[in-house]
């Protein structure tokens, strides 16, 4: 399997981190921007990295961009520079398009132009803290469609102890336990230091910690109806 190649236009905070993380990953990152200072700041740490006008249509058919496994428009100072730009990379049939959109106006435009991968980062993060504030057991947190999502939750007081198989938590809860992040003490440079430490897919032996964190899928109800159940003791 080769490596996989995706091109970032638009390097402000957000595009800027989505092309790092991509080339952390492993993959092969072309990133293009109009501001020579955003290249400059990234252009070590990707493969690629250009300073084009991306509303340049002539120019953007140079970059080759029909060949890459996505492209993601990132662009978000400048709506119609990130429509025009879509518009072109659709015209070029590349593979696949994700744009940004600031608000339910732009993400409607995008939508009835065919997009059908749409980020909101904003709207995103407001929504994540919310959850957080609302329900402090809830470390993060990812909304899925159809009312399902997946959340990080410290191990409920009624639990700990217990093994998964005890809690039986699809058929009491109708909810998964996809995995449990853990909390061990290290030693680096010889001192020792608490680092956590994702156990894959656990076992039904696999006893829950007081300092677990539990990564769970299910309806919204379900888990909160879980945590509900297990936080208070009776």
């Amino acid at each position: 399997m080769g490596v996989s190649k995706y091109a970032v236009i638009g390097l402000g905070h957000f595009g800027n981190e989505i092309a790092r993380e991509l080339a952390e990953r492993g993959a092969q990152v072309l990133a293009i921007d109009n501001d020579e200072s955003h290249i400059e700041k990234i252009k070590d740490d990707v493969a690629y990295s250009v300073t084009m006008d991306s509303t340049d249509r002539k120019a953007l058919h140079t970059q080759g961009l029909s060949d890459m496994d996505a492209v993601v428009v990132a662009i978000g100072a400048d709506f119609e520079a990130l429509l025009l730009t879509t518009v072109y990379l659709m015209e070029m049939n590349v593979k696949r398009i994700i744009a940004r959109a600031n608000g339910l106006q732009q993400r409607k435009i995008l939508e009835q132009m065919g997009v059908e991968e749409i980020l909101s980062p904003e709207k995103e993060v407001a929504v994540n803290l919310a959850e957080r504030l609302l329900n402090p057991s809830i470390l993060n947190y990812l909304q899925l469609p159809d009312n399902y999502e997946i959340v990080e939750i410290k191990s409920p007081r009624r639990i700990i102890g217990r093994k998964i198989v005890d809690l039986d938590m699809r058929n009491k809860y109708k909810i998964n336990l996809i995995t449990i992040k853990r909390e061990f003490i290290d030693t680096i440079n010889g001192e020792e230091c608490c680092e956590t430490h994702t156990l894959g897919v656990p076992n039904s032996k696999t006893e829950i910690f007081e300092s677990d964190t539990l990564v769970v899928f299910g309806q919204v109800k379900d888990i909160e109806r879980f945590m509900e159940i297990n936080w208070t003791f009776h």
